[in-house]
């Protein structure tokens, strides 16, 4: 089995509501599939979403990256060698985990798919079929986060919540934040993500009320680089640290581990450049015995169906995962649709990641020929 062809396209898919972060407003996001063929004709999938301001990679440089400069020297490989493939990659070009990633990850889901079983198997095999997940509050009014939350638990389909702060004015953040989590009490669990938005010091003051308030999580309120900031944050307070934005490669998950800056990573598998390097980096939490949280770039089905094989396999998912991107998008990209239920998200049960791209959807919201671009 070789690899023969290597297809990226850039696709837009638009949100059902504004969706706001520290960095920006989603209305609409873009990203990139990568479409493998082996000489038989067979197809891997992957995908590479690009959130705006959250890394340094863009979807116009990663297609460009992977058709000009990756691609030629891993056309002819085994799909199925991935670390070779990934030191391929590494030599032609430093860092770029995006556009590594949705190679590698095209390339597992070709082989999973060759060999007839799920992606999962290909790491060790899943431990649940099931996972926890988490809904992201991203409206950016406490009185409609509350009210968005009051449905999802209602619909049986979540009960644990993300409000996404940093944006705004420190004091208005944890007065939504709390008033979100006031309103849900013991009927929901409640994690904030700061996204690198504060310094130490509006940190202390702002985690102080947060944890009284009763928020179970704290994700990334420091910046990226601030390591010693991070470890006395977790040193100083109960409630648990989250590095996401910290813990991006192998060298900064054993920094981050080594200095105890963090109780808990968010694994994304894009952002560790893969499914093997993400398994590499909950490998090294569970040394360290750090607690682990199946983040998001908010994939669509295609990402979505491979972080949650990925992550079937880790054995303890202590925060549960944040796999629900599907349900913030108005639309699909593939045939085969996840299953959220009883406050959980189905792992697919495969072959490869158990999705299929939907022709007429990708011929829509693809952003070189596609009407929907067009329209905007």
């Amino acid at each position: 089995m070789r690899i023969a062809s290597i297809e990226t396209i850039i696709v837009d898919l638009p949100t059902r509501r504004p969706h706001h972060l520290a960095m920006a407003t989603i209305n609409s996001q873009g990203r990139v599939l990568a479409r493998i063929r082996d000489e038989n004709g067979n197809e891997g999938i992957g995908e590479a979403p690009v959130i705006p301001h959250y890394g340094a990679e863009t979807v116009e440089g990663i297609k460009l990256l992977i058709d000009d400069y990756l691609s030629p020297p891993v056309i002819g490989q085994n799909p199925a060698a991935l670390e070779a493939i990934l030191l391929t990659m590494d030599k032609i070009v430093k860092d770029n985990a995006y556009a590594k990633g949705v190679v590698e990850m095209a390339c597992v889901d070709l082989t999973a798919r060759s060999f007839g079983v799920s992606a999962a198997a290909l790491f060790g095999g899943a431990v649940r079929e099931q996972i926890p997940t988490l809904w992201v509050l991203g409206t950016g009014d406490a009185a409609k986060d509350i009210a968005e939350a009051e449905e999802k638990m209602a619909a049986g389909l979540y009960k644990l919540f993300l409000v996404k702060i940093g944006k705004g004015d420190p004091r208005d953040d944890v007065a939504r934040a709390s008033a979100v989590k006031q309103a849900l009490g013991d009927r929901a669990r409640v994690h904030v993500d700061i996204n690198q938005s504060w310094n130490e010091t509006t940190a202390v003051w702002a985690i102080e009320r947060l944890q009284d308030a009763g928020i179970a999580v704290i994700e990334q309120p420091l910046p990226r680089a601030d390591i010693e900031g991070m470890r006395r944050l977790s040193e100083r307070f109960a409630v648990p640290i989250m590095a996401d934005e910290a813990v991006d490669t192998i060298d900064s998950a054993m920094a981050i581990a080594r200095n105890r800056a963090a109780s808990a990573f968010s694994l994304k598998v894009v952002k560790h450049g893969g499914l093997l390097r993400t398994r590499k980096v909950a490998t090294i939490a569970e040394a360290a015995g750090l607690s682990l949280f199946g983040g998001t770039m908010l994939e669509s089905s295609i990402g979505t169906a491979a972080s949650a094989q990925l992550f079937s396999t880790v054995s303890r998912l202590d925060w549960g995962c944040q796999l629900f991107a599907p349900e913030l998008f108005s639309d699909s990209l593939t045939v085969e649709q996840l299953v959220y239920q009883d406050f959980h998200l189905v792992v697919p049960s495969g072959p490869g990641f158990g999705m299929t791209i939907d022709p007429d959807k990708l011929a829509f919201y693809r952003r070189d020929e596609g009407r929907y671009r067009r329209a905007m």
